[in-house]
């Protein structure tokens, strides 16, 4: 169980979860039955508050003298098993779980930066978070940088004194493209700066950024966590390395005392975990984006097949861009797993297990037009704004997730108008190539037509320039 600062307190081995294989640590890490009557599922503690042995016992519950749970804003046992597990998954030391993935975004960087300072994130990101740091964390004064995740030099120049953080989509939405953690971490760390890094698109079984040196990691625990449309959640994971102490001067909140929980040094009571109790005690304690504990337990329902999961979507849309590149009215695939994208190497190196992102980008000969034509066909991929479902689903980002930007922002994100973004899900392959098929159809004779009625404007305006000439010639 957990305390307001999410400190564990019942029995657990963590060391035995992290022997495991990941596709055990999804079923198992976090949990045992024996503590909880035996239950094999985890409980849902549906319980907003949790009852004190004596008026000592409360007080030592909030004074951290003693570890236990208090009150579901901050802490409760269903929640505890799924941090836990998400935490063996990543190799991190804690995490904390949030009402939404831009819950975990914005919890993650207040945590590290307020008025007066600033952060440098990637130019590609999923729209709503470039929204969220552009305007949002602008209005409350920290201030953003953004450059393209290739470009170091640009990174090196963007960093200053008031940088609190570096923040990178792993595989980008809905880009596709991979981010060289690695080099971003050597960067940042050189700097004295933290990597936070968005691992929602990949999920800990594709990609761990920890294992390239990333600091924190967030997720949308709604995609591929969940995998199945029905819950929303958001996921912050500590990989415990970072020295907070080391650069108290860049990160004062972790070692000196917080005037928010009672003068409280995070880096003396939990030097390993500084960051996540921090945002826990903080943030979550004060804001409240708290996660539902039955939300916590569909989450953890999720996980259980996720590297079933998975493995079925990577297949599928091996087999869809084999489709999807051998068709003539296909002009442009955006996926690392093809050998001619700039980041194939990367993708090589970096994703695990064999398998790819399920989730790839690809435009039409025709522009917008045809790509409305191709997606308004569509008969068993799903219309609508999600990811990582077990259903495939499809949408067009200028039009929905990244509507909010201009056109010159699309431009420099890589967003063409006519781009349609598929994110593969775990249906017979025969079905999804059958139903991309008959929509580019669709597609083909809209584009053939739009072809045609240019040719007849283009016609009529050159009978018009025939017809000025000739009157002006009589006149």
């Amino acid at each position: 169980m957990t305390s307001a600062t999410g400190t564990e307190s019942a029995p657990h081995d963590a060391a035995s979860d992290a022997l495991w294989q990941q596709d055990t640590q999804a079923l198992h890490a976090g949990y045992r039955g024996r503590e909880q009557q035996r239950s094999a599922a985890v409980p849902i503690y549906q319980s907003t508050s949790f009852v004190f042995d004596s008026a000592q016992h409360g007080a030592n519950l909030f004074g951290l003298v003693e570890e236990g749970d208090v009150y579901s804003r901050t802490a409760n046992p269903t929640l505890a098993v799924l941090e836990q597990r998400i935490a063996a998954l990543e190799g991190g030391v804690a995490a904390l779980a949030l009402a939404s993935g831009m819950a975990a975004i914005d919890v993650a960087l207040a945590t590290l930066a307020s008025a007066g300072d600033h952060v440098v994130v990637a130019s590609q990101l999923y729209g709503g978070t470039h929204n969220f740091i552009a305007h949002v964390l602008a209005s409350r004064g920290v201030q953003s940088t953004a450059v393209a995740k290739d470009d170091f030099q640009a990174l090196r120049r963007a960093i200053g004194p008031r940088t609190k953080a570096v923040f990178v989509e792993s595989v980008g939405n809905p880009s596709g493209g991979i981010a060289d953690l690695r080099q971003l971490a050597d960067i940042s760390h050189a700097a004295g700066v933290a990597l936070v890094v968005d691992n929602t698109v990949a999920s800990p079984l594709l990609l761990r950024p920890f294992d390239w040196g990333a600091d924190i990691v967030v997720h949308s625990a709604t995609k591929a966590i969940g995998g199945h449309g029905n819950v929303l959640g958001g996921l912050i994971v500590d990989s415990g390395r970072f020295d907070w102490v080391a650069h108290a001067r860049r990160y004062p909140q972790f070692s000196a005392p917080e005037p928010a929980y009672q003068g409280f040094v995070f880096t003396e009571k939990f030097p390993d975990r500084a960051f996540i109790a921090r945002a826990r005690a903080v943030l979550l304690r004060n804001c409240g984006a708290a996660l539902a504990p039955h939300s916590a337990f569909l989450l953890l329902q999720g996980l259980e097949t996720l590297g079933l999961r998975q493995e079925r979507a990577s297949r599928n849309t091996l087999a869809v861009i084999d489709f999807l590149q051998r068709h003539p009215l296909v002009e442009r695939i955006h996926h690392a797993s093809q050998s001619g994208h700039a980041d194939h190497a990367l993708a090589l190196r970096q994703l695990r297990g064999g398998h790819v992102p399920a989730l790839l980008g690809f435009e039409l000969r025709g522009g917008r037009p045809a790509a409305r034509a191709f997606y308004d066909a569509l008969r068993l991929f799903l219309r609508l704004v999600n990811i990582g479902d077990s259903k495939s689903l499809a949408a067009i980002p200028a039009e929905t997730t990244h509507s909010l930007l201009s056109d010159e922002e699309l431009a420099r994100v890589g967003i063409a108008p006519g781009l349609v973004r598929l994110s593969i899900g775990i249906e017979h392959p025969q079905d999804l190539l059958a139903d991309l098929a008959q929509a580019l159809e669709q597609a083909q004779g809209h584009a053939l037509d739009q072809a045609v009625l240019a040719a007849e404007r283009e016609q009529d305006r050159e009978q018009n320039r025939e017809q000025d000439r000739d009157q002006r010639l009589a006149a």
